[in-house]
């Protein structure tokens, strides 16, 4: 029986390990057995290191969260079990999220968890809604005026609000038109 090379498939192994280990310095891209060995080594570290960074993530939070919990008089500790008590499923990811750009809400989320742990319960606490302001005739005109400015898909969803029936095949003037 005739001895059968595996020639084109041989070389196709070689040129995917090869194009993997592009951007190596040195032998590590040019040479098969040296590529070989970097491309495994830096495939290990990359599965290792995906794991890592969740970690290292995962401690950033908690860092700034307990910055934020220091602010506000509370440790992070006693801050997480009160919003374990209140049933407040926030993750941390979020939380410290929170803790940069409204420390308005986190102070308040505080106040959730320090009222869960003195035996108050969520619904105890009181929760402020934002007051809704009414328009004068004024400033409903001048709305009117900016419809102008506003996209086909903003007036849509307006027309779409305002429970206006065929607005999905309005052009622009026609929408403007329904909405004043």
């Amino acid at each position: 029986m005739p001895r059968v090379k595996s020639g084109t498939v041989h070389v196709a192994r070689r040129k995917k390990v090869i194009k993997q280990a592009k951007g190596y310095y040195g032998a590590k891209h040019r040479l098969y057995k040296k590529t070989k060995e970097q491309v495994m080594r830096s495939l290990s570290f990359a599965y290792r290191d995906r794991k890592q960074r969740k970690r290292e993530l995962r401690k950033l939070w908690i860092t700034r969260i307990n910055a934020a919990c220091r602010d506000n008089n509370i440790s992070y500790s006693k801050f997480i079990n009160g919003l374990r008590k209140a049933e407040v499923t926030v993750n941390r990811k979020m939380l410290a999220e929170i803790a940069i750009d409204s420390p308005k809400s986190f102070t308040h989320l505080v106040e959730i968890a320090k009222d869960a742990l003195d035996g108050k319960t969520f619904k105890d606490a009181k929760v402020e809604e934002p007051k809704k302001e009414e328009k004068t005739k004024k400033e409903v005109k001048e709305d009117n005026k900016d419809l102008s400015k506003l996209t086909v898909a903003e007036l849509r969803e307006l027309a779409k609000s305002k429970n206006i029936t065929g607005y999905s095949t309005m052009k622009k003037a026609e929408l403007i038109e329904a909405l004043k």
